[in-house]
């Protein structure tokens, strides 16, 4: 047993290594991107092509997206039970990472995506239940290890490991769907899932950290009990509900769900548009979203969260949301250029990078406001709306493209886009968020 007990000049504690922090949060986004690259870019792309209804289609990008929007049940369970010997959150992540991974080799279950819609869309949602509980379990370690300081920097390798893991699933797995097959696809995700599961289980929280549950923990009892406090569910769920029913929390928030509605509600729109309308190949708009769109998202990304860190996060929200809907309102008037590929191509990569520089703004804004004690479990449920947000939009989206063309759709997510640029700007004129700037 004395084999397992962990040394305290284990290089991989996250406490202890700032590149170690930027490192793993990195690839743990990566895991979480490449599952949603692959089904709602590549799966549904795919499922276009091959003729099936946009409102099929959105239902299945909401059913995949629905567990997400339950994240604020996992919140206040990561919080309230953290007490084993290898760490705090750590637990968490990786049991829920490898319940993630036995779920993708479920996916291979199905034979023929198209014929299969119900089997495809219980298949992801399963797997969607074990992946949010990860995300929620990531973000509560986020919180618990990284220093203010470095929020805005490592957010920003967070969203750039999401979108290189939306991009490998969306152009990687798109090819292998169209050229090999849906099973290698769905095998491929599964491979890549158990590979990062490996890599956690080697990774510690905290100095005096087991890496296996039986094992003696180096610093005894001493650091269990001081390293988390012991409260109640009825006191994290008090303390949750005052933090997120503030009134500047309801308004701040709403204007960056605001933002990311707008940003979905367009982004299904113009895909389906694409690939109906204008007649581009699935695989065209997958790759080109998973290539040039990723590598330019990417770099706004880690470009926001050292501006995030070095002018503040709050100046940096307003300006983000001005931005996208400055270009909502102004890319949808000039939709009869669309059918010029290379304005179309360039508002498609465009669109790409919208999200994430929104989140790069907000996480450490949204984080600054989280009450505290209860950080995780607020934090986590910020991020539940934040993804009904993304299946609100491909839903409504999915059922308004029976009624209005893609430009209008646009129209009216620029317009929401821009009451969150008003929302945004006065709350945070008003109230002084003790943030990155």
């Amino acid at each position: 047993m004395t084999s397992h007990i962990p040394s305290d000049s284990y290089p991989l504690t996250l406490s202890e290594s700032r590149p170690l922090r930027y490192g793993v949060f990195f690839y743990l986004y990566v895991m979480q991107g490449i599952p949603s690259g692959f089904a709602l870019t590549a799966l549904s792309n795919y499922l276009t092509a091959e003729g099936v209804k946009p409102e099929v289609i959105g239902k299945f990008a909401a059913t995949v997206g629905l567990p997400w929007a339950f994240q604020f049940v996992w919140g206040p369970l990561i919080d309230r039970f953290q007490g084993s010997v290898m760490g705090r959150r750590k637990p968490w992540v990786l049991l829920s990472q490898f319940l993630a991974f036995l779920a993708s080799l479920g996916i291979l279950l199905i034979n023929n995506p198209v014929g299969q819609i119900t089997g495809l869309m219980a298949a992801f949602f399963i797997h969607s239940v074990f992946a949010s509980i990860q995300d929620a379990s990531v973000d509560a370690l986020a919180i618990s290890v990284i220093p203010e300081e470095e929020r805005g920097r490592i957010n920003a390798f967070m969203r750039a490991g999401f979108l290189i893991g939306i991009g490998v699933g969306a152009a990687v797995l798109s090819h292998i769907i169209r050229y090999d097959g849906f099973f290698y696809a769905a095998l491929a995700q599964s491979a890549a899932l158990l590979l990062f599961t490996i890599v956690t289980f080697f990774i510690r929280e905290r100095v005096g950290d087991a890496l296996v549950p039986w094992a003696v923990r180096r610093s005894s009892e001493q650091a269990l009990a001081g390293s988390h406090p012991d409260h109640s569910f009825e006191w994290l769920f008090s303390e949750l509900f005052r933090g997120l029913l503030a009134r500047q929390s309801l308004l701040l928030f709403g204007a960056v769900i605001a933002g990311y509605l707008s940003i979905s509600l367009f982004s299904r729109a113009f895909n389906f548009h694409l690939i109906r309308s204008l007649g581009w190949t699935d695989t065209s708009v997958s790759v080109l979203t998973g290539t040039y769109g990723m590598l330019l998202a990417t770099v706004v990304a880690l470009t926001g969260g050292f501006l995030a860190d070095r002018f503040g996060a709050r100046r940096l929200l307003v300006i983000v949301i001005s931005i996208i809907a400055a270009y909502l309102i102004g890319f949808n008037l000039i939709s009869d250029w669309w059918k010029t590929r290379d304005v179309a191509r360039t508002g498609l990569v465009a669109l790409y990078f919208m999200d994430p520089s929104l989140s790069i703004a907000a996480m450490p804004v949204l984080m600054a406001i989280c009450r505290k004690g209860v950080e995780g479990s607020q934090f986590t449920t910020y991020m539940a709306f934040v993804n009904l947000s993304d299946i609100a939009g491909s839903f409504v989206s999915g059922h308004a493209l029976n009624y209005l063309a893609a430009p209008t759709i646009g129209k009216i997510a620029g317009l929401l886009a821009f009451l969150a640029v008003l929302t945004a700007f006065f709350t945070l004129r008003h109230y002084r968020v003790a943030s990155q700037g």
